[in-house]
């Protein structure tokens, strides 16, 4: 399992919010009063707390992330008002790596973190060891006589053994790609700044239950460092293939079109901790409803959360949690319109 620090690198006392409720106040534009606290509330007769996507919670002190605001047209036909998050998708708020170690002797300092069955285990040399024993399968045999472990060493061998198609040149093979072959790589994201409920949600097709939608986007949100809260890492080509591609202790990997992405919230990055004791906001899926983290400052998760992992309070309103880290994925699906 993993031991490592969490990186706490953003608090905020107060989140702005846009409230619809049935009361009134007699500063009044567009049937939106201002509270005494600064709340917004519409008064058009819906209760649902509706809160906006705060672009100043965003880490972009280093440049990483730039956010403008772009008129956009959102999944359900309305025209809005969006973010548009441009990265390069690299953190600027925490380090990346290591993800393949060396040698069968290396600790875990040495490589990443593997995602399987709900549990998340350090890829060290042991564990690439008894991967024969770990999956029962005697194919597994990635590593010399000298103990040392075979790893992709450049950046078409990363691309050629990334690939669903992969040869069998690279069977056995712990695949690791590095930021040095996205440095000229930016993302460009796009999200509404008032979330915009819809009747009905829509489902990934890869989380959740009941019926799916090929209709839903693959990526599940955005981080506050401006990295990708990406689909599930699709582990059975990998290890069908005969190859491991570890995540880093942050649950990242890089794939040189998508650039650094998540596949698991292990606590690292840009949060935003709550002033109440709820779990921290940690990012935005793409609909602009808060993702959070998956347990409260006390260790506790919430238990009334729908089949998208999301439910609502009245201090910010509808929004999501994150799955374990184990379980290769972030939510099920969104509430809210998004931008096709």
């Amino acid at each position: 399992m993993i031991y490592k620090t969490e990186h706490l690198c953003l608090s905020a006392l107060l989140i702005s919010f846009v409230v619809i409720g049935f009361t009134s106040c007699s500063n009044t534009t567009d049937d939106t009063d201002i509270s005494e606290n600064g709340i917004a509330t519409d008064t058009t007769g819906d209760s649902t707390i509706i809160a906006n996507v705060e672009a100043s919670f965003f880490y972009t002190e280093d440049g990483s992330v730039s956010i403008t605001t772009v008129p956009c047209t959102l999944s359900d036909g309305t025209e809005t008002d969006c973010y548009q998050i441009v990265t390069t998708s690299l953190p600027g708020d925490h380090e990346m790596g290591p993800w393949c170690p060396d040698n069968i002797s290396d600790s875990a300092e040495a490589g990443g973190i593997w995602l399987e069955s709900g549990e998340v285990y350090d890829v060290d040399g042991s564990f690439v060891a008894n991967l024969a024993e770990f999956y029962n399968d005697d194919n597994w045999m990635m590593y010399d006589e000298n103990g040392d472990i075979y790893i992709t060493d450049t950046e078409d061998d990363c691309i050629n053994a990334a690939n669903p198609n992969v040869g069998a040149e690279y069977e056995n093979f712990c695949v690791e790609c590095l930021p040095s072959y996205i440095t000229n790589l930016n993302q460009t994201w796009t999200i509404p700044i008032t979330p915009v409920i819809q009747d009905t949600p829509v489902l990934f097709n890869s989380g959740g239950q009941g019926p799916q939608t090929t209709q839903a986007p693959s990526t599940r949100g955005i981080a506050l460092n401006g990295i990708e809260f990406s689909a599930p890492a699709p582990v059975d080509n990998i290890l069908g293939a005969y190859t491991l591609a570890p995540f880093d202790d942050a649950g990242g990997h890089i794939n040189v079109h998508q650039g650094y992405h998540y596949h698991a919230a292990t606590g690292f990055g840009t949060k935003v901790v709550q002033d109440d004791g709820h779990a921290a906001l940690i990012g935005y899926a793409l609909d602009g409803f808060g993702i959070y983290e998956l347990e409260d400052s006390e260790g506790f998760e919430a238990t009334d959360l729908d089949e998208l992992r999301g439910h609502e309070d009245d201090t910010r309103g509808y929004h999501y949690h994150v799955d374990a880290a184990g379980n290769n994925n972030f939510i099920n699906g969104l509430k809210g319109a998004y931008v096709n």
